[in-house]
């Protein structure tokens, strides 16, 4: 689709890559094509570079800030500016992850120049068509019937484009609706629909309460939410129309297509779990044949030395592919294995007297404090929740030095029960706080070097918990310690 416009003029475009080769070839491209491309070597130049461009081409992976950092102070400085981010195929979920943030789009190394062409061509188109249509919208006074009616150039960018835009008068009547909004609202017949009230044609409502919304607020606020119809995944934004004065002309809804992004979440998900299997059965096998060998007697001390790292090697790996198993089962809904009463207390003690000797060997204190009187049930995995605890507990053991305390507390707090793991270790840094249940996230710190871990713990702890209708908190301060509170709902 090629718009009236569009090119006849060729804009800026930014590329920020700390490879020489990937900026090169990208200017090469597009330069051919018209554009004015602007290089830059790292994410502090190419901050210092993006006034008045029209399109950024950004990788993730730089030295200096990262890819993500300077995605969000782009977006900070222009919400409306397309960055389309540079990743490899290795890195797809860090790319789904930057979309969620607020990328336009992404491409894949290594790409060839039709990709880099039309990627960037449609970037801009999108960035062109929103300046068209805010500046059309602010042209003189006229209502939303006015703007419905004009056949030219509005209509033509509004049934051109790939988002879906809804129009409401003041009444909540439809004004306007595109091909692309009557596609993902399921609404089969288009012919006789302006001017209907939006409750005879709209069966999202979710989207109805927000467009009302919109319409009764004084403020000028944008309404956005998440909409999954059938196999559908929608991103709606809703805000009002006000005229000069400041009264409600109606509300504009734009409508974004997401279900791409379920896709690869999809496709990530089945690449893990395959090869997890695939890798699995080999390593099982090398782990036996290194056990047969380091049972034989004349065996050298070196050689046996050699062997038994490898098979701790082994045993790593195992421990990582076990792991992007149980967060494949988690994403793809099974979590929960199967459900049943259980005394919350029962599994806890369970857990402590487990690691008891282990708290023990490293000269801590753990201690575990139950109240006195009954608890209610709750409903839940017995194997899933005690991987839970095992998983708090365990880490409370290795982050706390020598001499400390471990303390693990039940109680019941409204319609939850509470389970806190508190320790005396060396705690995390309050800019850590809001990602340590990332996956593969882990703190770095001169404390935290020398402990080994996938990184995957508490992601997989939190989707088990939430997967039991309940949540997961932390406090934590750097010297004193950290504190995880699980909330579990009492059986109704």
């Amino acid at each position: 689709m090629v718009l009236e416009g569009v090119t006849d003029f060729k804009g800026k475009v930014l590329v920020i890559d700390d490879e020489a080769v990937i900026r090169e070839g990208c200017k090469k491209v597009l330069s051919k094509e018209g554009w004015e491309v602007l290089l830059a070597s790292d994410g502090e130049k190419g901050l210092e570079m993006c006034e008045e461009v029209d399109v950024v081409l950004l990788d993730l992976k730089m030295p200096g800030p990262s890819g993500m950092d300077v995605l969000e102070e782009l977006l900070k400085r222009d919400p409306s500016l397309p960055i389309i981010v540079i990743t490899g195929y290795a890195t797809v979920d860090s790319a789904v992850e930057a979309m969620k943030k607020g990328a336009y789009d992404f491409i894949p190394k290594p790409f060839t120049p039709d990709q880099l062409r039309l990627v960037v061509q449609r970037a801009y188109e999108k960035r062109w068509l929103e300046k068209e249509t805010e500046r059309l919208r602010q042209e003189a006074e006229r209502t939303l019937q006015d703007v419905a009616r004009e056949k030219g150039r509005l209509m033509t960018v509004i049934e051109c484009m790939a988002d879906g835009v809804l129009l409401t008068d003041h009444q909540s009547r439809i004004a306007l609706l595109n091909p692309a909004a009557t596609r993902l609202l399921g609404i089969r017949e288009r012919e006789g629909i302006i001017g209907k009230p939006l409750w005879e044609v709209l069966e999202a409502k979710q989207l109805r309460e927000a467009i009302e919304e919109a319409l009764s607020s004084e403020m000028s606020k944008v309404i956005s939410q998440e909409i999954k119809k059938n196999d559908l995944w929608i991103r709606a934004h809703t805000a009002s129309v006000k005229d000069l004065q400041g009264h409600n002309m109606g509300t504009v809804t734009v409508l974004e297509d997401l279900s791409h992004l379920l896709e690869l979440e999809r496709m990530r998900n089945e690449f893990v779990g395959m090869v997890s299997h695939e890798l699995r059965a080999p390593l099982s096998a090398i782990e036996q044949m290194i056990n047969v060998v380091l049972m034989k007697e004349d065996l050298g001390e070196k050689e046996r030395n050699f062997l038994t790292r490898a098979k701790e090697r082994i045993k790593g790996l195992m421990d990582l592919i076990n792991k992007l198993l149980e967060v494949s089962r988690i994403e793809a809904g099974m979590a929960i294995q199967r459900r049943e009463p259980l005394d919350l207390k029962e599994v806890v003690q369970r857990v402590v007297d487990l690691l008891q000797g282990e708290a023990i060997n490293k000269g801590l204190t753990l201690s575990l404090e139950l109240p006195q009187d009954p608890l209610p049930p709750i409903l839940g995995d017995p194997q899933g929740l005690e991987g839970v605890f095992v998983n708090l507990l365990s880490n409370a053991i290795k982050y706390t030095p020598n001499g400390g305390k471990i303390t693990v507390s039940i109680g019941l707090e409204g319609d939850y029960l509470r389970v806190s793991v508190s320790d005396t270790g060396v705690g995390i840094p309050k800019e850590d706080l809001p990602k340590i249940f990332d996956k593969f996230y882990r703190v770095r710190t001169r404390e935290t070097r020398q402990v080994i871990g996938t990184g995957l713990g508490l992601a997989i702890v939190k989707g088990i918990v939430e997967a039991h209708l309940g949540k997961i908190e932390v406090e934590s301060e750097v010297g004193k310690g950290s504190t995880f509170t699980v909330y579990l709902p009492k059986r109704v």
